[in-house]
């Protein structure tokens, strides 16, 4: 029998405190549960459950209840900044998330900085906000977790991505001067989740990778502003996550210096050893989205039981699901994790 409400057992992870087994979660954003099953399952479905607080609320739900995630975890994609800062987006369907169509500005030259709380200020922005106060209202034991696009994901979805990586070395004083004003809308709109009911705050940054950004420009403009949202996100109360994508070999003195509560990163990294690499680190992960889609449930598992004998702190999916990740996958990941194999 569970000794911790979900809510409970996560924020006691967070503050390095015993837990009877490792939450598992999946934290919404870049890393969310609304797969083809349950949609078709509960008839809450995509792109709908983008637009209004209702349906997002029932989506989450129902996410929460048939994956057996421990959190609820919102929004279901990455473009709602990139949205409220000017770009484009594809709603997606069903089966395809929404995307970037067009960015605002060709160069980050050329980027018109519109007022603080911009982002606060976009309906479906307003929507997940309200969706959160309503999951954190109704169900205070499950976590609701707010989702946001990290500062250079959200920087490259708002300006032409490849002459904005460009200019991160050609054109330094601008590119900076474009993060900064996407963080502070970024910490705008994370405190109106923090406000409303959030229990963690998850930062999603794929743009701000080892292989895209190399040592150097991770320090100079990765660590920086993950660490002006996360600093400001700490003094509304809240922890926050930060999920780093790719190699993380090269980077690794820098994720030392983030400030996260908890550091998520892709299936490929050996979890363990980065836990004793980066002292304190409180790790999070890392199954397979790959075998979660196409493997079978004994083989996940057999894979959960490995991670749960490594001693990972919080079990999650590595990266973003497939929405045809199937129902039965997701479910042996969480019972297998749920039964606390490797714990005393």
């Amino acid at each position: 029998m569970d000794t911790f409400s979900p809510k409970e057992r996560l924020q006691r992870v967070f503050q390095k405190q015993a837990v009877e087994r490792s939450p598992i979660i999946c934290p919404g954003g870049m890393m969310n549960a609304a797969i083809v099953d349950v949609m078709n399952q509960t008839g809450h479905v995509l792109p709908k459950a983008h637009h209004t607080a209702e349906e997002m609320t029932d989506l989450a739900f129902a996410v929460q209840e048939h994956t057996g995630f421990e959190n609820f975890g919102i929004p279901f994609c990455m473009t709602v900044e990139a949205e409220a800062l000017g770009s484009d987006i594809d709603f997606g369907t069903l089966e395809c998330e929404p995307k970037i169509l067009t960015e605002r500005f060709p160069s980050v030259k050329e980027v018109s900085f519109l007022p603080e709380g911009a982002i606060t200020k976009n309906t479906r922005a307003e929507a997940i906000v309200q969706s959160i106060y309503t999951l954190s209202k109704k169900y205070p034991d499950v976590p609701a977790i707010g989702s946001l696009t990290g500062p250079l994901s959200t920087a490259a979805s708002i300006v032409d991505p490849m002459t904005f990586l460009k200019q991160l070395r050609r054109e330094k004083e601008d590119a900076h001067k474009v993060i900064d004003y996407v963080s502070t809308q970024l910490i705008d709109y994370a405190r109106l989740m923090a406000d409303n009911g959030a229990a963690a705050i998850s930062i999603a940054d794929p743009t701000a990778t080892g292989e895209i950004l190399g040592p150097k420009f991770f320090d100079e403009y990765a660590v920086l502003y993950l660490n002006k949202v996360t600093d400001a996100i700490h003094e509304m109360g809240l922890p926050v996550i930060i999920h780093i994508c790719g190699d993380v070999r090269m980077v690794k003195t820098g994720l030392q210096k983030l400030h996260g509560d908890a550091l998520s990163v892709d299936a490929f990294v050996d979890l363990k050893s980065l836990k004793q690499e980066l002292s304190g680190v409180t790790t999070m992960g890392n199954l397979s989205t790959y075998l979660l889609e196409f493997g079978s449930p004994d083989k996940v598992e057999t894979n959960v039981v490995h991670l749960l004998q490594k001693e990972i702190d919080i079990l999650a999916p590595a990266c973003g699901l497939s929405t045809s990740t199937p129902l039965t996958n997701i479910k042996a990941f969480t019972a297998t994790a749920k039964e606390g194999v490797g714990y005393d």
